[in-house]
């Protein structure tokens, strides 16, 4: 082994820390779509070991995994054992690298730990710089990337198939050049889950999240849920939210006028929740992807926030309806050539909107 050989953890001071983690017995643990780390070096190696938790060993909705060098991801695969190690860069000289790490499937259904980074390189790791703005981004199954890379819309949902990287919030962070963070849950929606008999599925609710590190089956270190550790706010502070929901809600008010006026109800109060972890910060209501229906009762909830807070800072907008010309992954959910389409509209009203 090289003399330049080193090993760190992930670490605030190592690595720049992408979205919600949460760091426990020295291991960097993601649930959230998305999550993940940043870092740069000049050497010649570079190894990552990842902790599965234990969900790794039943072989069902494994954490998706994507690893990154200079932008090109070299690692694609999903965690089947309790530890693995990925030689991610390998190179007879010394070259300047970056590498990424980013969770690509949900929450819900298992985590991720990123236990050390090894690398041969004098001067060891360092994080890569923050972008200038930062996008929180609250959302369903739309922002996870559901079945992305399965366009086959009877086919069903696997985190296999999970890509948060190809749906339109990231694309749209990555167009705008803006660091993110994403809090998004498939099925999960204001005052109802996506429900097929009528009845509201209070189970899957993302107010009842939103102030959690995460919500999954997966225990960080096979001990700690992440529903049950409040995050802390301070260590990410975005300068515009995007709010996405309403889909699966609509599974369930459908066209009943007192069901939808409960969501809009509903919206306002977690409108107020959200204002209050983030007093100055813009926010942008959005729906239509999958469906509009409900979109005249995101806008009655803005303008009810907006009466009732005298707080203006936030607005609407209607995404297009998804095209059957354009395609549909899993469960009829947006494909790749859909999410484009949305990112490019979300980019440009954000441009508008803040000037960026």
């Amino acid at each position: 082994m090289p003399e330049t050989t080193q090993v760190f953890r992930a670490t605030e001071n190592n690595v720049k820390i992408i979205g919600r983690t949460h760091y426990y017995k020295d291991v960097l643990w993601l649930a959230l779509s998305g999550g993940g780390v940043e870092f740069s070096f000049y050497g010649k190696k570079a190894e990552i070991t990842l902790k599965g938790d234990a969900i790794a060993s039943t072989g069902n909705n494994l954490a998706r995994i994507g690893i990154y060098v200079n932008g090109k991801r070299v690692i694609d695969d999903q965690l089947d054992k309790p530890l693995t190690t990925y030689t991610v860069f390998e190179s007879d000289t010394e070259q300047d690298v970056t590498v990424t790490v980013i969770k690509l499937s949900e929450a819900a259904m298992s985590t991720a730990g990123i236990q050390e980074i090894t690398v041969d390189a004098a001067e060891g790791i360092k994080p890569t710089p923050d972008n200038v703005h930062t996008i929180e981004f609250i959302g369903d199954s739309i922002t996870c990337g559901y079945g992305v890379d399965d366009e086959h819309e009877l086919h069903s949902f696997s985190t296999a198939t999970e890509d948060v990287t190809k749906a339109y919030a990231y694309l749209t962070a990555r167009q705008l050049q803006a660091d993110y963070s994403m809090v998004s849950y498939s099925g999960y929606g204001i005052i109802t889950g996506y429900t097929e008999n009528d009845q509201k599925l209070t189970t899957h609710l993302i107010p009842d999240y939103y102030e959690k590190v995460g919500k999954s089956e997966g225990k960080f270190d096979d001990t700690l849920l992440p529903q049950d550790l409040a995050w802390d706010f301070s260590k990410l502070v975005p300068d515009l939210i995007i709010i996405n929901l309403g889909t699966n809600d609509d599974s369930y008010t459908k066209d009943d006028i007192a069901k939808q006026t409960e969501y809009a109800e509903e919206y306002v109060r977690f409108l107020k929740l959200v204002r209050r972890y983030h007093p100055h910060t813009p926010i942008l209501c959005t729906l239509g992807i999958m469906g509009g229906r409900l979109y005249p009762y995101v806008e009655k909830a803005v303008n009810e926030f907006k009466q009732e807070t005298g707080d203006s800072n936030i607005t609407a907008m209607k995404f297009g309806e998804q095209l059957a010309a354009d395609g549909y992954a899993a469960d009829f959910h947006p494909s790749q050539a859909t999410h484009s389409k949305a990112a490019d509209k979300l980019t440009a009203q954000i441009q508008k909107l803040m000037q960026w």
